[in-house]
């Protein structure tokens, strides 16, 4: 998928003005219907953009050039090593750590990696983390605070690996101790979402002192998909599950699950990932100058409270 339907109209006009630009013809006229075409194409983009649905926004999301772990490490961290395995079983490639340097801040930093193309996304599971996985990520965790270096955390997951194997190496197990553990880690902790955050997959390494959202990005107990087919019996209702899961930034910025909304270009991270990786790259460098101000029993006490507080309910009366 390289466009959405709703795209379809944006992508007419771009090409019409490739066309009349290759033809190269000097002429007032021609050049006056070019800059028309273009401020068409500003305006129709606004439109198009701010009318988007909850469903599609998911789309845009999944985009499959959409930035990975790999591509922000690789541009906002001027130093990295990369370390592996979680000590115990074997090497999970469906997330990405190690030690990093990102201008002058010297961090852990870790991330979920689904892949670019067909091989790279098996060899990453799509980004579906078996328990080796999360225990990687906690062997990295626990380092940070041995070093007193502050933790990035980068989520990107349609969720932990369902399958039997995971479950017989200690799945939920996993994740429950990752929780945990993040909640006391002391030092600090920043977390992006900047893609894909489901279920317990995301939350896994999800624990922070602060959560950035990208705009486009979503966060979910679980994907539209699975959410029809469990509620309607059909997955076909994707984009009324999208509607009612209320996963966009928005919605969990006013429900404070998240802490700041980091903009995209017009059209989603794909569209221009420079852009975005310095927006992630400054959000970063900022929140943990920001947290290195208070101590270490200041960030685990409010880091507790902050996920105490998360939710609602509705007491009935008798």
């Amino acid at each position: 998928m390289d466009s959405l339907a709703s795209e379809q109209q944006i992508h007419d006009i771009i090409q019409a003005i490739e066309r009349l630009k290759r033809q190269e013809i000097d002429s007032t006229v021609f050049h006056t219907e070019i800059e028309k075409l273009e401020q068409r194409l500003e305006q129709l983009k606004e439109s198009v953009y701010k009318k988007m649905t909850p469903w599609e926004r998911v789309q845009i999301c999944r985009h499959p050039k959409r930035p990975h772990t790999s591509d922000y490490i690789e541009h906002i961290c001027d130093h990295f090593q990369e370390l592996a395995g979680d000590r115990t079983y074997r090497d999970d490639k469906a997330i990405i750590g190690g030690l990093a340097t990102i201008g002058n801040t010297r961090c852990v930093i870790i991330g979920q990696e689904k892949g670019h193309d067909t091989a790279t996304r098996v060899e990453h599971n799509f980004g579906m983390l078996h328990p080796e996985g999360y225990r990687k990520a906690l062997r990295l965790m626990h380092l940070a605070e041995k070093f007193q270096l502050p933790l990035v955390s980068l989520i990107d997951t349609p969720g932990a690996y369902p399958a039997l194997e995971a479950e017989e190496r200690g799945q939920g197990r996993a994740i429950a101790l990752n929780i945990m553990e993040m909640a006391r880690l002391e030092t600090p902790i920043v977390v992006v979402v900047i893609g894909e955050g489901c279920s317990g997959g995301a939350l896994g390494i999800g624990i922070g002192d602060v959560i950035g959202m990208l705009e486009h990005a979503y966060y979910s107990v679980i994907s539209p998909e699975g959410c029809a087919s469990i509620l309607w019996k059909e997955s076909s209702k994707k984009d009324e599950a999208a509607k009612a899961l209320k996963l966009n930034a928005e919605d969990l910025l006013k429900q404070g699950v998240i802490d700041h909304i980091i903009s995209e270009p017009i059209g989603g991270a794909h569209k221009d990932p420079q852009i975005v990786y310095t927006s992630v790259k400054n959000y970063i460098i900022s929140q943990i100058d920001l947290l290195k101000t208070s101590s270490t029993q200041a960030l685990v006490r409010q880091r507790y409270n902050k996920f105490r507080k998360i939710g609602a309910h509705t007491r009935l009366s008798s």
